[in-house]
C-alpha cells in the first residue's frame, strides 16, 4: 500500500521528533526536551529505574538524575509508527550506554536497552508525545556502587 505524501512527511516529523528527543536528553538541552512533549504528557520510566508523572515532573527528575553522568548516548532505531489522523503510536528501539565517574578518572560503563512506546499528538508545532512508557529489555554491565538516583 502506498503512503501518501501527508503520510510520508508525519513519519519523517515523527522521526525528528524521536531523534530529538535522544539530542536533548545526551545534551541535557531541556529547553529543547520540552520541544518534545506535550506540556501535560505522562511518562513512565519506573522499568528503568525511574519514575513515572507528568512532564514537568518527570523533567525536573530527569535533570537531577542525568547530572551524575556526564556521558549517556541513546541510539534509537526499528520505529513501527502507526498513524491515526492527528495521533499515533510507535514503538521504538533504544540502546542507552551510560557513563558514571570512577573516582580515578576513568568511567563506569553500562548499557540499557529497550523500548519507548510512545502516543504521539500533532499540534500546531508539530508532532508531540502524549504518553512514553520506557520497557526495558535488559541492562549490560551493573550499576554503579556510588550511584544516588534521586526520587
Amino acid at each position: 500500500m502506498a503512503l501518501s505524501i501527508e503520510e510520508i512527511s508525519d513519519r519523517i516529523e515523527i522521526d525528528d521528533l524521536l531523534t530529538r528527543y535522544t539530542v536533548a536528553i545526551d545534551t541535557k538541552d531541556w529547553k529543547l526536551l520540552d520541544t518534545c512533549f506535550l506540556p501535560d504528557a505522562q511518562l513512565d520510566y519506573t522499568q528503568t529505574g525511574g519514575i513515572q508523572g507528568a512532564y514537568p515532573e518527570v523533567r525536573e527528575w530527569l535533570e537531577k538524575a542525568l547530572a551524575a553522568f556526564p556521558m549517556t548516548v541513546h541510539y534509537i532505531s526499528n520505529s513501527t509508527v502507526t498513524l491515526e489522523g492527528d495521533r499515533a503510536k510507535a514503538r521504538t528501539y533504544v540502546i542507552n550506554p551510560m557513563g558514571f565517574p570512577n573516582p580515578d578518572g576513568s568511567l563506569h560503563i553500562f548499557t540499557v536497552g529497550g523500548y519507548y512506546v510512545d502516543e504521539l499528538t500533532r499540534t500546531a508545532d508539530g508532532w508531540r508525545i502524549a504518553t512514553r512508557m520506557e520497557e526495558q529489555a535488559f541492562m549490560d554491565g551493573t550499576l554503579p556502587e556510588a550511584l544516588q538516583v534521586p526520587q
